[in-house]
């Protein structure tokens, strides 16, 4: 005789806001160190995310951030869904681990999905770990195929011999305006439709970081949106993390690369993450030439019908993670 059980239910989805975050972390930090686990690497425990971030990804996602609770009304899964101009995508999402296997997974992304197509997104992807290929079959058969590689690079840089980088933050009223507005442009041109000023303006206002500017005899050459806060909670300023990469051509990207890492170097941070897409494989080459070293790799999946545009020349990196 089976004992009876009561039904689990889940209820939502509802807006993930900032008074979340605590719960958001305890789902992020079980669920990721349970893959990890199942993956074979039973010594590693995923850190809490920095407060700071997830108000980044909360209020970049804005109504594309959902939850989803339990009978007792504790958090038992999240996705946050975000739109950038045309481009969409979904990031971090997850599953507390005693509900995984129940169609959860399926109800948060299914239900990401439509409302990045309400959007009329153009582009609609995530990211996974490649090695896992439990993740890349469920996604698969949910519509995602997959794609490019994004390869995680990071150089140790020195602190000082940097020319003097030009920021946005240097730039004030309006200039700080017509900054913006190259930005966009800049972004349209290589990829129809992107569009990264929200990134810009919530990165300034939370203090997360900041963009350098190449600017050229005709507007704006190239834009780095980078993050020097701490990923993970109670951590070191350890690194600067770019997020967003646009670069009019491979000179330009090779200039803003070292404009970054000047960045980086006024505030004291020896290491630059840059996360490469590998369908740029002259910018990979680039920066392996340069130094920079290869630390991780994630796998870029798109919805069907929804691929990444491919800009005939430039360098456009747009991270799918925060």
């Amino acid at each position: 005789m089976r004992a009876w059980l009561p039904e689990q239910q889940i209820y939502g989805p509802e807006p993930a806001t900032e008074r979340d975050i605590a719960g958001l972390n305890r789902v992020f930090a079980d669920a990721f160190t349970d893959r990890y686990r199942r993956d074979g690497l039973v010594g590693v425990r995923v850190p809490y995310l920095n407060p700071q971030v997830w108000r980044y990804a909360l209020l970049d996602a804005g109504a594309g951030a959902m939850l989803w609770r339990d009978e007792s009304g504790h958090i038992v899964a999240f996705n946050v869904a975000h739109r950038s101009g045309t481009e969409g995508w979904m990031g971090p999402l997850a599953v507390r681990p005693d509900r995984q296997g129940g169609g959860v997974g399926k109800t948060i992304v299914r239900t990401a999905v439509d409302w990045l197509l309400e959007q009329r997104v153009v582009t609609l992807g995530l990211e996974t770990m490649p090695r896992t290929v439990e993740n890349i079959g469920f996604y698969a058969r949910l519509g995602f195929s997959p794609a490019y590689l994004t390869v995680t690079l990071t150089n140790d840089i020195a602190t000082r011999g940097h020319a003097a980088p030009t920021l946005l933050s240097q730039r004030k009223g309006g200039a700080a305006e017509a900054a913006l507005d190259a930005a966009r442009r800049l972004a349209h041109e290589l990829a129809a439709g992107f569009d990264f000023t929200r990134e810009l303006l919530l990165t300034a206002e939370l203090g997360l970081g900041d963009a350098s500017l190449l600017d050229g005899d005709d507007g704006l050459n190239a834009v780095v949106l980078w993050h020097a806060a701490p990923l993970a909670e109670g951590r070191p300023k350890d690194e600067v993390r770019v997020l967003k990469l646009a670069a009019r051509d491979m000179h330009a990207f090779d200039a803003a690369v070292a404009a970054t890492e000047a960045a980086a170097a006024r505030l004291g941070i020896r290491r630059v993450a840059i996360r490469c897409q590998t369908r740029f494989d002259e910018a990979f080459r680039r920066l392996v030439a340069r130094g920079y070293r290869v630390r991780w790799t994630d796998l870029r999946m798109t919805y069907e019908g929804y691929p990444e545009p491919h800009p005939t020349g430039g360098v456009l990196f747009s991270n799918w993670e925060i």
